[in-house]
């Protein structure tokens, strides 16, 4: 049934890169972030400048995180140690609040500046669910997910959401923890077993494997289908439109 096995009862997606098509913004605002603290740390210390790689910095640390693990993970990949800071940090501070809060700034200037938009074969999928009566749920590390869902024309599709700020008040791990969709799909009153998680983060992959979800499919946008597979998705596909019976692969 949709691409799925028949035993799945909850379809639960993640929204930038599932949904919506907002992989590249976050991506394009974490590069800038990075890029311009990279610069200026690398002026501090008189060595080379080495900036933020799309591919595989994106993909390998921040992808599908939280926005202050992604911070973290890719800081520590380059040996960089700052403190914590806090939520009051301003924007840029030298801390991981503030490089946090920097990322966050550019990302919602550029969904102002660019709008959103959802993928349409992500559209149907979830209006053929809808008619089969198939509860959906949105799990997102963002905390700013009602605000895209609600941009992209698609927040009255889902009877749950879990974004950041959902994990935050409830003290949810956030990805690759399985803790997010685990808290969406007892929401909806279905076993993981029962339930398919629909990614295209390696993290969000992983996330739904960790959590012995019946299925988890991954949208491979970027071409990093063996790393999905690698990650724990039991299904690859380019678009949800390749899961919808009569539609072409």
């Amino acid at each position: 049934m949709l691409g799925v096995p028949d035993h799945i009862r909850a379809f639960l997606f993640d929204l930038d890169g599932v949904l919506t098509q907002t992989a590249k913004v976050h991506a394009a605002a974490w590069k800038d972030m990075f890029d311009t603290f990279l610069r200026a740390e690398a002026a501090r210390d008189g060595e080379e400048f080495v900036p933020f790689d799309l591919v595989v910095d994106y993909d390998t640390y921040v992808d599908g995180r939280p926005r202050l693990d992604g911070t973290r993970e890719f800081l520590a990949s380059r040996g960089i140690d700052l403190p914590e800071g806090s939520a009051q940090d301003p924007p840029g501070s030298r801390t991981v609040n503030g490089l946090s809060s920097a990322k966050n700034d550019t990302v919602l200037r550029m969904i102002r500046e660019q709008g959103v938009q959802p993928y349409p074969g992500s559209v149907e999928y979830l209006h053929r669910l809808r008619v089969l009566g198939l509860p959906r749920a949105v799990v997102s590390s963002s905390a700013n997910c009602r605000d895209v869902l609600r941009a992209a024309g698609i927040d009255g599709l889902f009877e749950v959401v879990v974004d950041g700020l959902v994990a935050r008040r409830d003290h949810l791990a956030g990805k690759p923890a399985p803790d997010t969709y685990l808290a969406a799909a007892k929401a909806l009153g279905t076993p993981p077993e029962h339930a398919a998680v629909f990614e295209d983060a390696l993290a969000g992959v992983a996330s739904g494997r960790a959590g012995g979800f019946g299925t988890v499919v991954g949208l491979d946008r970027t071409g990093q289908a063996d790393e999905l597979r690698a990650h724990g998705a039991d299904i690859v596909v380019a678009d949800l439109a390749d899961l919808i019976p009569g539609e072409p692969e």
